[in-house]
């Protein structure tokens, strides 16, 4: 790719971003149950604070900004609060922009306006704090700068589904590979409405959790999770905008408001955990009394469902005092998105340009597509367990499908088979040389044999024509 092609996506991933930024400001406010009364107290309230933007500075937001892109929100959903792409001319000489990233690189505590004080000192000028600002930002070299927020503190949600608290747990070793555990809790219940062990700590593993619970228990309003890598992943985030849900972050190194799944954790190591095993005692000679050996990762959550629904659900909580199943089951109907829905949620998202021939290009595969869309950016929708069919989009508008070409990898590289790899081959005690050597006795012993009872005949036979004479 090249180095426009590289700005043009740096600047399509902070558009997307920009997005995201507004449509968790205008999320509540844009619902269309809220009444135009408690829509502009809401609104009010968007103006008068000032928010943490999308890139990490202090921003706000005007009245008619607000306005405009909930009316955009309820007119073409999320594409809508993308910015429109702005042709930008670089007018910051290269070398200079290189030098500052080595001032920032080499230290990294070093400000922009730090940074800008140097090459003023060194060069004679310097771009504006702002332009290196952004600059750190694209390059990924900015760090925090503002004291962390509190998140929730102390807090129980109202109802079933208003929140979820997601979070990953190391769990035991299966066939020799770790496992991990993702999991999702209802709030206010404590009812766990997703779950699954997996082999990695990634967004693959972590979307097996959440896709059949969403489909389950239905679409909460909110979920929380941390800021571990599979939380972060840009999959994550298209999911939850394009449901309609309100992703929220935990603030690194003050994790308020994860208690509840913390303790749910404590409960799966002391009540499950310390029941099973993955280590074979008859192949290295270790037993773990009062252990189930678990076998596989499939019956690692077969087991884990079964503690789930028939255990944890079903006793009374020290807090609540319900069973969580009871508390989340009386709660009021749960909002419910359809198959299509949530297909369309989970499928990954890639952007390419369209060569002049009219093809892309996506993890070493070759596709056609319509020749009208050559040399324009477009958007590769798909399944990462099946890179054969991909649907492709311009500006947020479906304009077919891509006809593969070449097909070198069938699936992404993040999705990898949960199937355990192959234990080591045990010893099968055979001896082969001395398997040969007793057939050889044994043949030795058959021939004697032979010739000792075709002697014997012989003899037999001579002392009956004797007897006949």
């Amino acid at each position: 790719m090249s180095s426009a092609e590289d700005e043009h996506a740096r600047r399509r991933e902070r558009a997307q971003a920009v997005a995201l930024f507004r449509y968790t400001l205008i999320r509540d406010a844009a619902d269309a149950s809220v009444s135009p009364r408690e829509r502009g107290r809401m609104v009010r309230a968007i103006v008068a604070a000032e928010h943490r933007g999308p890139f990490g500075g202090p921003v706000r937001i005007s009245r008619s900004s607000v306005d405009r892109w909930i009316a955009a929100w309820r007119e073409r959903g999320f594409e809508a609060l993308l910015p429109p792409e702005r042709q930008v001319t670089p007018r910051t000489d290269a070398a200079v922009l290189a030098m500052a990233k080595a001032l920032k690189a080499e230290n990294p505590e070093r400000t922009a306006a730090q940074v800008a004080r140097i090459l003023r000192a060194s060069t004679g000028s310097a771009p504006s704090e702002r332009t290196l600002q952004r600059l750190f930002v694209r390059e990924e070299l900015a760090g925090r700068t503002r004291p962390p927020a509190t998140v929730f503190g102390r807090f129980e949600a109202l109802r079933p589904n208003e929140l979820w608290v997601g979070d990953a747990l190391h769990a035991v070793h299966i066939g020799g590979r770790k496992t991990y555990l993702f999991a999702f809790l209802d709030d206010h219940s404590r009812a766990v409405v997703g779950h699954r062990f997996g082999f990695a700590e990634d967004s693959v593993r972590l979307a097996a959790a959440l896709r059949p619970a969403l489909a389950a228990r239905g679409i909460p309003e909110s979920v929380y999770v941390d800021n571990g890598s599979a939380f972060i992943d840009a999959a994550l985030l298209r999911s939850c905008a394009s449901l309609g849900i309100k992703l929220v972050h935990s603030t690194p190194g003050r994790p308020q408001g994860r208690g509840k799944i913390e303790r749910f954790f404590r409960s799966v190591r002391d009540q499950f955990l310390v029941e099973v095993t993955g280590t074979r005692p008859d192949l290295d000679g270790t037993t773990e009394q009062g252990r189930h050996f678990v076998g596989d990762l499939q019956e690692l959550n077969t087991l884990f469902t079964a503690w789930v629904e028939r255990v944890y659900h079903r006793q009374i909580h020290s807090e609540t005092g319900q069973a969580p199943i009871d508390r989340y089951a009386a709660g009021s109907p749960v909002r419910h998105a359809g198959p299509g829905a949530l297909r369309e949620a989970f499928l990954w998202s890639a952007r390419r340009k369209v060569t002049k021939v009219a093809t892309v290009s996506l993890h070493n595969n070759s596709y056609e597509v319509d020749h009208l869309l050559a040399g324009m950016v477009v958007e590769l929708l798909f399944d990462p367990f099946d890179l054969t069919v991909i649907e492709v989009r311009h500006d947020g508008i479906p304009v077919g499908t891509a006809i593969p070409q070449i097909i070198a990898r069938h699936a992404h590289p993040k999705a990898r088979p949960e199937a355990p790899e192959a234990p080591p081959t045990a010893a099968t005690g055979i001896d082969y040389t001395a398997l040969i050597a007793a057939e050889h006795q044994a043949h030795l012993a058959a021939a004697h044999l032979s010739y000792a009872d075709l002697a014997a005949g012989e003899a037999g036979r001579e002392h009956e024509g004797e007897e006949r004479a």
